[in-house]
C-alpha cells in the first residue's frame, strides 16, 4: 500500500483501506482480519499506527476484538462503512467542493443539471 504524503495521516489511510475491502467483499462479515504484527509488517508501518487503526475501525463497530485470537469483522460492518463514509464525505469533502463552487460562482440549478446529467451517463 502506497501512504499519500501530506495527505490524512497514515491510520486513517489504513482505516480507508480496510473499508474498501469491506465494501469490495474481500473482507467479509465474521472474518479475520491480519493482525496488528502482521499487518503493520506487511505495510511497512509502526505496530502502533495498525492498532490505532483497528481501534478507530472497533469505536465505529466495523470491526470487533475477540481476545486473544484477533479482530474480525463485524456483521453489520458494510452499512457501518457507508456511514462513516458519509460522515467524512459531509463533514470534510463536500465542505471544501462547496467552497470551490462558492468560489466559482455557480448556480445551484447548473450544479443540479450536471449531476442529472452524470446519473443518466452512469445509469444510476
Amino acid at each position: 500500500m502506497e501512504f499519500q504524503e501530506n495527505s490524512k495521516p497514515i491510520y486513517l489511510q489504513i482505516v480507508d483501506r480496510i473499508c474498501a475491502l469491506i465494501m469490495d467483499g474481500t473482507y467479509l462479515p465474521g472474518g479475520r482480519i491480519p493482525s496488528v504484527r502482521d499487518y503493520a509488517m506487511s505495510l511497512q508501518v509502526n505496530p502502533n499506527t495498525v492498532m490505532r487503526s483497528y481501534e478507530y475501525l472497533s469505536r465505529e463497530k466495523v470491526v470487533f476484538n475477540k481476545r486473544g485470537i484477533g479482530f474480525f469483522i463485524c456483521e453489520d460492518a458494510k452499512p457501518n462503512v457507508e456511514r462513516l463514509n458519509r460522515e467524512t464525505f459531509f463533514n470534510g469533502e463536500i465542505q471544501q467542493m462547496f467552497q470551490r463552487i462558492s468560489q466559482l460562482r455557480i448556480p445551484p440549478s447548473q450544479l443540479a443539471e450536471l449531476y442529472e446529467k452524470y446519473l443518466a451517463e452512469n445509469n444510476q
